[in-house]
Parts: C-alpha cells; structure tokens; sequence
C-alpha cells in the first residue's frame, strides 16, 4: 500500500461520521460520490482523483461544523490543495483549490446555477465571497486548472445523495497510486 493512499485512507475512516456542513449526507460519502459521477462521465484519471479528494480539507479541521455555525469560512478549498499538492501534481491539487471559486463564477455566468444549488451551498456562497466580479470572472477562467475547476463543482453539486451506494475507496486506490508522488 503506497504511503500517500494510506494516509487518505486513514483520513477517510477517521473521519467517516462527519457531517457534510448542512447537507443530507455525510462527508466522506460525497466525496465518493463525486469521484464516483467523475469516473462515470469518462473524465481523466487526474480529475477523477480530484473529484473524490475535493473536499478533503474539511476534514483536514477541527470543528468544520461549528466554525460553519459560526460563519466562519475554514477555506477547506486551500488547506485541501496544500495537503494535496505535497502528494500529487498540480492537475490533482488545483482543480481542489479553485472548486470554490468555481461555483462562484458559475452563479455569475450562469442565472439558472444558483436556483440548482442546494440550501447550505447557498449559504456557504456567500461566507466564501459571494458571486464574482467581472474582474474576477475573467481571472478565474483564465486559471490553470479553472475548467477541471467547473467539472469537479458539478458533480461536487449531484453527489448529495442520502444513502446512495458508492464506491469504496479501495476501488479508487490505483488511480491514488498511480498519481501520488514517490
């Protein structure tokens, strides 16, 4: 078992009961869902990894609910990618970090988006900034890594699915060590 795998693998199961910040789901259980949805859509291996590792930083933090409760935006997109980034190349930790803003750029350039997302997205929208400005809109897209971005929120936005079978991380380990840095 590569290093990098188990220490995913013991994120995941440490962490398997935690809530998913106002969603019907659990955490770990989306994130499978996301890797899941990406693998089905035929997407790059690159991407699929960073599907089901998306959300990692939230379970990076103590008390991701509470400071959610509170407000308080952890920028569980950033320590996500960082954690990632020193085990993975950049088309892995990239998409992870820019799939925040990329729901921000979609509630900007697209008027059905924000009617799609589900109550606690909404609500972390804007503890996470709220739609971009034009500004902003024209630096994200022009991001290395900002359209992988956008299919990783997508499907970060199908996989809220209470109780639906998944695939488990096993399933997932090859791509994880094909990926992972020595």
């Amino acid at each position: 078992m590569s290093k990098v795998y188990a220490e995913i693998e013991e994120v995941f199961t440490t962490r398997i009961g935690e809530e998913y910040l106002g969603e019907d789901v659990k955490l770990v259980e989306h994130m499978l869902q996301c890797g899941d949805l990406a693998r089905a859509a035929g997407a790059p291996d690159y991407l699929v990894v960073a599907s089901l590792l998306h959300d990692i930083g939230h379970l990076l933090v103590d008390d991701a609910p509470g400071a959610q409760d509170a407000g308080i935006d952890l920028h569980h997109d950033v320590i996500g990618a960082k954690w990632l980034e020193a085990r993975f190349p950049a088309q892995v930790s990239e998409p992870v970090r820019l799939h925040v803003a990329a729901k921000r750029y979609l509630v900007t350039t697209n008027h059905d988006y924000l009617s799609k997302l589900s109550h606690a997205s909404v609500q972390t929208l804007y503890m996470q900034g709220g739609p971009l400005n034009q500004d902003e809109v024209i630096e994200f897209i022009s991001r290395e890594g900002a359209e992988d971005a956008v299919h990783v929120r997508l499907w970060d936005d199908l996989a809220k699915v209470r109780d639906k079978p998944t695939s488990a991380l096993k399933e997932f380990k090859t791509l994880i060590d094909q990926l992972a840095h020595s």
